[in-house]
């Protein structure tokens, strides 16, 4: 290796990431699909397979471990560079990572570098990003300029925020990152939750690309968010924000409801199952109930049923409970459209933003809508 090449294959911290666009993970596919640094492209150095293999060798012997794992690390990274590799410019500076910058990101920036690219390798690899992302999402919610967006399930405090965000406004858009609606029926079809590190990961991106000196907006979320949680420290300055409250008629949010929850609509029997769950506060007689009122069809009295019975009182509670030092101003809804709630996110923006070049004075702190 020449002196050039030898300075040039080096490691850099954390700090240095964001000058290295190009980010391998040569960690194991299974490794990579539970997070992984944003931007990061997979190529293992070993499979999964191999990655089980070579653990159990070494248990009983390093020395063979290594020697086999050499030799699959190789083979590996030579059909890389015959194949996903090849085509990368003479000018190429991509950064390497594998779990705690050891061996597997070594081998590979090594030869790398050998080829005559400007490889570095991550010092301390995933664990230190991961350190990183704890570290940030603990700091960075301080300095947010909050506004929460409450209100009944069925309000549209979703469709409100994705209103806002197409109106310039900054979002948090927690549900979105963690493929959940938040509530007992919230989990996507055929998009399953990702784990709570790539759900951290993904929210430390959204987080950094918020300007903290502009307001930014989330709905209201309890701790948990299906099988996710929202970090304790986004969650403790969004309890003490100031609340915007969605007001909507109940036939409204009950349109609003069939529209997002229509799977179940083709699929009674899936509903019911999901619904078991809630034979200890409800009782079977009532679950019976609501399934035979899907069954015919009557889609409008089981979401009214279950808006009465459970989610508003539910919600209620939850309320009381994460924000009950919020006192919060209505925003009345009459339109659950898209049409409708990009009206309702451009008046509430002009009015918002006339309120401050008036320079007026809420009433209380706790009623303002922006800081």
């Amino acid at each position: 290796m020449t002196a050039e090449r030898a300075a040039n294959h080096r490691s850099v911290g954390i700090d240095a990431l964001v000058r290295y666009p190009d980010r391998i993970d040569v960690r194991s596919p299974l490794e990579f699909a539970h997070d992984h640094v944003p931007g990061a492209s997979s190529h293992p150095v070993l499979d999964n397979e191999e990655r089980a293999r070579i653990g159990t060798l070494y248990a009983a012997s390093p020395f063979e471990a290594r020697k086999a794992g050499a030799a699959l690390i190789a083979r590996n990274i030579a059909h890389a560079l015959e194949t996903a590799l090849r085509d990368r410019p003479r000018d190429w500076a991509p950064l390497v990572y594998c779990w705690r910058g050891g061996q597997r990101s070594r081998a590979l920036a090594h030869i790398l570098n050998e080829v005559g690219w400007r490889a570095v390798q991550l010092e301390g690899g995933y664990r230190a990003w991961r350190r990183h992302v704890v570290s940030r999402l603990h700091a960075l919610p301080q300095d947010l300029q909050l506004t929460v967006i409450s209100g009944l399930t069925g309000s549209g405090k979703s469709r409100f925020l994705s209103a806002l965000a197409a109106e310039g406004a900054q979002i948090i858009d927690l549900e979105g990152l963690a493929r959940h609606r938040g509530s007992l029926l919230g989990d996507l079809p055929s998009d399953p939750q990702p784990s709570q590190k790539y759900f951290e990961s993904q929210l430390l991106v959204a987080l950094e690309a918020i300007d903290p000196a502009r307001p930014v907006f989330v709905e209201s979320e309890s701790r948990r968010i299906g099988t996710l949680q929202v970090p304790d420290a986004l969650l403790d300055r969004m309890r003490a924000a100031p609340a915007l409250r969605l007001s909507t008629p109940r036939e409204l949010r009950i349109a609003l409801l069939c529209e997002d929850y229509a799977h179940f609509i083709s699929d009674a029997e899936s509903l019911r199952l999901r619904l078991e769950r809630l034979a200890p506060l409800h009782g079977k007689a009532t679950l019976e109930r609501w399934h035979s009122n899907a069954l015919a069809g009557d889609w409008s009295t089981v979401v009214g049923e279950l808006l009465d019975q459970h989610y508003d009182p539910t919600y209620h509670r939850s309320l009381a409970e994460n924000f009950g030092n919020i006192r919060s101003r209505p925003l009345e809804v009459s339109d659950t459209s898209a049409k409708g709630f990009a009206a309702l996110a451009r008046d509430f923006l002009r009015d918002a933003e006339q309120n401050i070049e008036q320079k007026e004075i809420p009433s209380s702190a706790h009623e303002r809508i922006l800081p």
